[in-house]
Order: C-alpha cells, then sequence, then structure tokens
C-alpha cells in the first residue's frame, strides 16, 4: 500500500522541482543509486520497470527505502496496463507513470488514490488526462516537443501541471528553458544517472549531481 497520498507526492515533486529516473537489474546496485540520490537532497526516484522481473527489484528497493532512506518516495513508470498497475501498488508503489494516456490505469489508480502521471503529447490528450483526474501529466518525449510547447499550453491553460522527460539535461540553459516555459518538475534519467557512473561505480559523483542539480533548478525558480 502507498504510505504517501496522491496530494502529498504531487507536492513533493513541485517542492523539488525533479524526477531521477532510474533501472537496473542489480537490486545492490539499485540501493546504491538510491542512496546516493537521496543524500544528494532528492526525495523521489521513479524506477522505470522495463526488465524481466523488474517487479522483484522494484520490491525489494521500495522495502530498503522505507527502511533506511525517510521520506523517500519510491514510484515505478513505464507502466502500459492496469494489471501491471495494480501489481505494483500492492508493492507499495506510491504513484505510477505511463508513457501514454492510459483509461483503466487511471481507474485502477484514481480507486486507492495513488498519483498517476500519464505520457501525453496534446492538448487533446491532457484534457483528458485532467477530466479523468489527472494531477500532472507527463510530457514524452520532452525533446519531441521542447519549451515552447509548455508556455503554448500553459497560456490558455495555467492550471496545467507538466513534467516533461526526455531531452530534460542537467544543464542550466536546459533546466531554464523548462521552468521558464512552466513546468512543475522535470524527469530526469541517463542525463543524471549516467552509464559512465554505473560502470564506474562512482556514487559519490552522482550523489554531487543530485546536489548540484537540485540547487540549480532551486537558484533557476526563484529568479521567475
Amino acid at each position: 500500500m502507498a504510505r504517501y497520498t496522491r496530494l502529498e507526492v504531487v507536492l513533493m515533486m513541485q517542492e523539488t522541482g525533479m524526477v531521477p529516473l532510474f533501472y537496473h537489474s542489480d537490486i545492490a546496485v539499485g540501493k546504491k543509486v538510491l542512496m546516493a540520490c537521496y543524500d544528494g537532497g532528492a526525495r523521489l526516484m521513479e524506477f522505470t520497470a522495463r526488465g524481466d522481473f523488474a517487479f522483484e527489484v522494484f520490491s525489494e528497493l521500495n522495502k530498503y527505502a522505507l527502511e533506511q532512506l525517510p521520506g523517500m518516495i519510491m514510484g515505478v513508470g513505464s507502466i502500459t496496463d492496469a494489471a501491471a498497475a495494480s501489481m505494483y501498488l500492492q508493492m507499495g508503489a506510491n504513484f505510477v507513470v505511463t508513457p501514454s494516456l492510459r483509461e483503466d490505469i487511471a481507474i485502477v489508480c484514481n480507486r486507492r488514490k495513488v498519483l498517476w502521471s500519464p505520457g501525453c503529447g496534446t492538448l487533446t490528450e491532457i484534457n483528458k488526462a485532467e477530466e479523468l483526474g489527472c494531477e500532472l501529466i507527463k510530457l514524452f518525449p520532452g525533446s519531441t516537443y521542447g519549451p515552447g510547447f509548455v508556455k503554448a499550453i500553459k497560456g490558455p491553460q495555467p492550471w496545467t501541471s507538466v513534467m516533461p522527460t526526455g531531452g530534460v539535461s542537467t544543464e542550466e540553459t536546459n533546466l531554464r528553458a523548462w521552468f521558464e516555459a512552466g513546468v512543475s518538475c522535470v524527469g530526469m534519467g541517463s542525463k543524471l544517472i549516467s552509464k559512465d557512473i554505473l560502470v564506474n561505480g562512482d556514487y559519490a559523483a552522482l550523489e554531487n549531481k543530485v546536489k548540484t542539480t537540485l540547487e540549480t533548478i532551486g537558484t533557476i525558480r526563484r529568479g521567475l
């Protein structure tokens, strides 16, 4: 069962401004990544469940977060059907992220008052998601649409909360463009938790990267 309500989760997303995305089949590696992100100041993690037996890895990482990382909110991404969403909710997922808009997933998550964030790419999809109770839409792939798309939709719909994923990097100019356009937070995967960091096991570098990225986001938002 989720330990955090959907409102608590979305408020944390808005407060910190960043959701790290990560997948690895090795539970030990996953724990080190989680710890590094936590020590760097992140309080959310989207486990992108794309590999075989990913549910087993997520289960162990969520238990680890609950036991060792107070306040760390674990969610799951790359969910494509209601059955998978239900399974991860049973494992305590606090939010569910999907690559596309799926009403069946919305129903499952809404029933338990768990935050769900669907991948949307048109204003029609965004409107439909919000009609289904979505608090935060995932703009995916962000690299295809860019900050200009966010700025355009925020004009007629200032109430729409957006989290771009894909096309977001740790560079100040990139982050500034997204937040000036009006995003609530950003999802960041390999640009933050890089392959080199994982291969070299340089978790101190990851901790520092998370810390400096969050500081950059904070500086940008204070200036808006």
